[in-house]
């Protein structure tokens, strides 16, 4: 099979990268794309991660569309798809494929693995000195044998390593529960048992970070009376920006830990005034009414751009 392209595509300066079709764009993700294509113009593009075939030709990295036309790499990736379900020989391989091309992605990509792993995380929340709930989780032991440890305490919150959006995460009030629960849960994907924290019991506060800067805050609460308040579990909002400085600036300094430009940063309530990181996000949503991220990250994604410039 002859190796030469059907036709060379147009440089473009900034590229939304989101899963694979027929998802739509939908909420934060289509504000987004709006809000650059109005600033770029043709010079933006949006890509879903099943359009490319990517390899080598002539000793330099490629990138075609299925259709055979050569597409030359970005100066900056915005990525949307979300790391948890990032499969490492699939969308991670096209993300490092991409920096390898030179683009610089957003977050890097570097950031969006410890993200998609919550002991990831943890290791470098814990290490920068940021308060994080006392969690256990495990390698190859059988979780059979993970739920008799004579020091798992709880009541614990039992969640997969790799879950996103409020999924897979229950509460286990006793030993007993975890004993029978243990054989039913997936094997696939290891567990971590974390710190109950009951002040927080069905409430958190998600903050966005940007480039350093809190842009947006909400305390997030179950409509139910369960312990996950996510949005996409039916929770509600409640905008509170400059309500919670000092976790404020624990989002910023947990944003920084993990290596993120562009974060949200959920925090458990320890007591009224006082915070415990619960999970770093890289592809963070955001509601509507939270008017100044979009146009946060579009000047994020521009700053990158002339550090790009600078570079050539």
């Amino acid at each position: 099979m002859g190796m030469a392209s059907a036709a060379l595509l147009p440089p473009v300066d900034v590229w939304l990268l989101v899963r694979e079709r027929p998802a739509p764009l939908q909420g934060a993700t289509r504000e987004l794309a709006d809000a650059l294509a109005a600033l770029h113009g043709p010079r933006f593009a949006v890509w879903h991660t099943d359009e490319f075939v990517f390899g080598f030709h002539e000793g330099r990295l490629i990138l075609r569309t299925l259709g055979g036309a050569d597409v030359p790499a970005p100066k900056v990736v915005c990525v949307r798809q979300i790391p948890g379900s990032m499969r490492h020989d699939r969308e991670v391989t096209l993300l490092r494929h991409l920096e390898r091309m030179g683009a610089t992605l957003l977050n890097p990509l570097d950031a969006q693995l410890v993200c998609r792993n919550k002991i990831w995380q943890f290791q470098e929340l814990a290490l920068a000195g940021l308060p994080v709930p006392h969690t256990l989780s495990y390698a190859t032991a059988p979780l059979e044998g993970v739920v008799r440890t004579p020091r798992l305490d709880t009541p614990c919150v039992v969640k997969t390593v790799s879950g996103f959006k409020g999924e897979q995460v229950f509460l286990a009030p006793d030993t007993q529960l975890l004993h029978g629960v243990a054989g039913a849960l997936a094997q696939e994907t290891p567990h971590l048992f974390q710190e109950y924290v009951p002040h927080s019991h069905g409430r958190d506060l998600r903050l966005i970070v940007v480039d350093g800067e809190p842009v947006a805050a909400a305390v997030r609460t179950s409509r139910n009376g369960g312990l996950t308040s996510n949005i996409a579990q039916g929770g509600a909002a409640a905008l509170c920006l400059g309500r919670y400085p000092e976790a404020e600036d624990l989002a910023v300094r947990a944003a920084r830990a993990v290596g993120l430009a562009i974060a949200g940063v959920d925090l458990l309530f320890a007591s009224e005034d006082t915070f415990t990181v619960c999970e770093v996000n890289a592809v963070p949503g955001w509601r509507p009414q939270m008017t100044a991220v979009t146009p946060a990250i579009t000047d994020c994604i521009g700053r990158r751009l002339t550090a790009w410039t600078r570079a050539e």
